[in-house]
């Protein structure tokens, strides 16, 4: 099911964690902080909007390395409901795209929760000092590409490394729901 994220809340802090990461590490927030920024994604394996954009997260985190800006990806979907987005196959498409990134499971979905993430993929935009800043989409394209589309995201981080600033004006990020696990029937 399609979801979009919501606004940029400006100033809202950056929530720490401590998750494993298909490289075998366990990473936080102090361990993937970029000097000018950081970038925290919240993707998964199986949903169309990221297959169609992961190879252009990846040219983009690539790319923002440069301008003192650091990224981290977080899978935080059920995966008993949605086993595509497991722990092994995480490692697999982590490999296959060659994600210059840390990808980390949230088993617990807590940091979803704790980030209001909606959506796959949801883009959270922080400055130096982790104050949010962007939580827009990264381009036009949605399951399908658009050509030349204008690198926003890209855009977006390059502004905020340079001024602290992200811009006034942000499309929201569109893509599949976070899978929720169900809750537990009462009385269990």
């Amino acid at each position: 099911m399609a979801a979009q994220s919501t606004i940029c809340d400006f100033g809202w802090k950056a929530v720490d964690f401590s998750l494993p990461a298909t490289d075998g590490g366990r990473y936080g927030l102090a361990d993937i902080r970029g000097a000018n920024g950081t970038l925290v994604m919240f993707i998964c394996n199986h949903c169309p909007y990221v297959k169609a954009v992961i190879d252009r997260i990846v040219r983009d985190c690539r790319d923002l390395e440069a301008h003192g800006v650091r990224a981290v990806a977080i899978m935080s979907n059920d995966t008993e409901r949605y086993p595509d987005d497991g722990f092994d196959n995480m490692k697999r498409f982590a490999e296959r795209h060659a994600l210059p990134f840390p990808y980390l499971i949230d088993e617990s979905q807590q940091v979803a929760r704790a980030y209001d993430a909606v959506c796959t993929p949801d883009f959270f935009g922080f400055n130096a000092d982790l104050e949010l800043q962007y939580r827009g989409r990264l381009d036009a394209s949605k399951v399908q590409p658009v050509p030349n589309a204008r690198r926003e995201l890209f855009d977006a981080m390059v502004r905020i490394a340079g001024t602290g600033q992200g811009p006034a004006e942000q499309i929201p990020s569109m893509g599949c729901s976070i899978k929720w696990r169900q809750a537990e029937p009462a009385g269990r």
